[in-house]
């Protein structure tokens, strides 16, 4: 019996990072770690190589020059038939959504307007039947509360309120310290750890409802 539930628990389904930078990593380092489940795909999607400011990718061994996409297949040492890393070495933009298949789409891009190009991600996604989980303002110095819930719960949040102008106003997961731009403080590594932590037993537990 036991033997049974053992081999039941296998890796399953897929899980797209949208994103892959200091916080995609980070998640890709979490989830590559999972034993009993846990996803057997992971697709990593982000367009930039890595330069001397992407100290948390140096840190682990990457070579300046080399696309951040294929970073976490390096990493990844599993074989193939128990869990696949698909790298895709370009941004999402709104003519390759067709590149997205996970079964949970987890979104971490950053840097200018990232709203409209997000806000067509999450509707692709809920199209195909896909749950979504992405950030709206991860600052600050490490002790904020972290706050994970739907779209349709948050007040007083810019960057959800931008969202919800998209046509974003439900079944979407929000995961924030409620500090943004505005608020002039940084992103510490201590915030990044806990919002990826977040990020990933959220997913997890996405990815496994659609399973069960």
């Amino acid at each position: 019996m036991i033997q049974e539930i053992e081999d039941s628990r296998i890796p399953k389904g897929r899980i797209d990072l949208i994103g892959f930078g200091r916080l995609g990593l980070r998640i890709g380092i979490h989830l590559i770690q999972v034993h009993r489940g846990g996803p057997k795909e992971i697709g990593v999607f982000d367009g930039q190589k890595i330069d001397g400011g992407d100290v948390i990718f140096t840190m682990k061994g990457a070579n300046i020059g080399e696309y951040k996409a294929d970073f976490l297949n390096k990493l990844c040492t599993h074989d193939e038939n128990f869990r696949k890393i698909i790298s895709v070495c370009e941004d999402i933009t709104p003519d390759n959504l067709d590149l997205i298949k996970g079964d949970v789409v987890a979104i971490q891009i950053a840097g200018g307007n990232t709203i409209p190009i997000a806000a067509k991600i999450i509707k692709h996604a809920h199209e195909r039947g896909a749950k979504t989980i992405s950030t709206a303002g991860i600052f600050g110095f490490g002790d904020e509360t972290i706050e994970v819930k739907d779209i349709s719960e948050f007040e007083d949040n810019p960057a959800v309120d931008e969202l919800r102008k998209e046509g974003i106003t439900e079944n979407h997961l929000i995961v924030t310290t409620n500090k943004l731009l505005r608020d002039h403080e940084p992103i510490t590594p201590y915030t990044l750890d806990e919002v990826a932590k977040q990020i990933t037993k959220t997913s997890l537990k996405l990815l496994k409802d659609s399973y069960d």
